[in-house]
């Protein structure tokens, strides 16, 4: 039974480090897309319709949400989440969820932090920025940061329902980020795209909740 269990450990370390590495590559790929004015049009329009929405009358309501929206996946709301969520963890004894937890959201944190500094990619000026901004542009770490966080917790729970809350919950504050016009929807696209990367990696350590128990 050992051995089983270690080459099953070994399969899926080698999936999820293939998933990774795939989901590299697409945010590269993307990335020489964007760099190269392939994606101007997606971008440009899509970005646009934003500007002329947020200037209607409904779309200045719609700009509270955004910018809550924003807030909370913003680094000091999700370390307030992180932590929020830790502490409950720890209470009830899965200390293995609550470091699982922990540990994926410093390490994707910093992935995205490295790929910024990579590509140093600058922030689009097509519309007035609705939130202040300091880092480079790409891939958005509030896409990359809310898909790792909540998908995190979408897989400590094991359930369907979770799942389709993070989702609704990932895609409001990544749409937000383009919104406020802090980022091209490319940027938000690549920052998916690494958060899923980056949980199926460290979903080869996800604890099992019977052994918590």
């Amino acid at each position: 039974m050992g051995v089983r269990s270690i080459s099953d450990r070994r399969i899926l370390l080698t999936k999820g480090a293939g998933a990774l590495a795939l989901a590299l590559f697409c945010v590269l790929a993307i990335a020489v897309m964007q760099r190269a004015g392939w994606l101007d049009g997606l971008n440009v329009g899509l970005m646009g319709w934003a500007g002329h929405a947020r200037d209607t009358a409904v779309g200045q309501h719609v700009t509270v949400v955004m910018r809550l929206a924003s807030a909370i996946g913003g680094t000091i709301g999700r370390i307030a989440l992180v932590l929020l969520v830790a502490g409950p963890l720890l209470w009830a004894g899965l200390r293995r969820s609550a470091f699982w937890l922990l540990l994926v959201v410093i390490g994707g944190t910093l992935l995205n932090l490295a790929l910024k500094q990579i590509f140093a990619a600058p922030r689009p000026d097509l519309l007035p920025h609705l939130d202040v901004v300091h880092t480079y542009s790409f891939p958005s770490g509030h896409s990359a940061g809310n898909m790792i966080f909540f998908g995190a917790l979408a897989m400590l729970a094991g359930r369907r329902g979770g799942y389709w809350a993070a989702a609704v919950v990932i895609a409001l504050i990544g749409v937000s980020r383009v919104w406020l016009g802090v980022h091209w929807p490319s940027d938000v696209t690549a920052g998916w795209i690494e958060g899923l990367g980056w949980l199926a990696l460290c979903g080869v350590w996800l604890p099992a909740r019977r052994r918590e128990q």
